[in-house]
């Protein structure tokens, strides 16, 4: 007997249609997460809201886990592009480090402003689900991007490693203060601190 494939359909092999059942779906995710918290969240609620039945909603999604991290990436994709776009521009009184602690500050702020949202982001980190993972791959690599844009002041070889370590800190930071084990004022400390700290090294002296 043929076995049947059931994973998700791809993305890039949705039609218009498909596209838009799941940003309904991602839209009602987020909705729900807001009102009720990610623990409570149930595939049944998210269908009912959006108007997408339960057994379509797993043409698009393997799980809970897998529509919960789209969501999150979703939402957190569009943080990236608001932070990104307020450093551009004429910026002449901030120093390379300055901005990013300006960019990490204000992104610390937006999970603050939104704190469901930072316990979904904290949440999904931990799904074994393989296709809740690669959307968190993409995140992270969105992260990248985003901290490749403001970090230009850094040489190829340090660069990498360097946002990697601001990526990690921030998740570390997020997660320690949606677990209770920090304040949010420590933590946002705590990440600027590191920034600094592995940024300073390469600030340029003016001429």
């Amino acid at each position: 007997m043929t076995k049947v494939d059931l994973s998700p359909r791809p993305v890039e092999a949705m039609s218009a249609r498909q596209l838009e059942r799941r940003r309904a779906l991602i839209a009602a995710a987020l909705a729900v997460v807001n009102e009720t918290g990610v623990e409570r969240l149930q595939m049944k609620q998210v269908c009912e809201r959006s108007g997408v039945a339960l057994g379509t909603a797993y043409r698009y999604f393997s799980s809970r886990d897998h529509l919960l991290a789209a969501a999150i990436a979703d939402w957190h994709r569009l943080l990236l592009t608001d932070l990104t776009a307020e450093l551009r521009g004429p910026r002449a009184v901030l120093t390379p480090t300055d901005r990013v602690v300006r960019f990490v500050r204000h992104g610390m702020r937006a999970y603050q402003r939104q704190p469901q949202f930072a316990r979904l982001r904290v949440a999904v980190a931990a799904s074994t689900d393989p296709f809740a993972s690669e959307v968190l791959q993409g995140m992270a690599h969105a992260d990248n991007a985003a901290l490749r844009l403001v970090m230009a002041q850094l040489p190829p070889v340090g660069g990498e490693i360097v946002r990697h370590i601001v990526g990690h800190a921030w998740q570390g930071e997020l997660t320690a203060w949606v677990t209770g084990r920090t304040t949010l004022d420590d933590a946002r400390r705590r990440l600027e601190d590191v920034v600094r700290l592995v940024l300073t090294p390469y600030e340029t002296s003016a001429p």
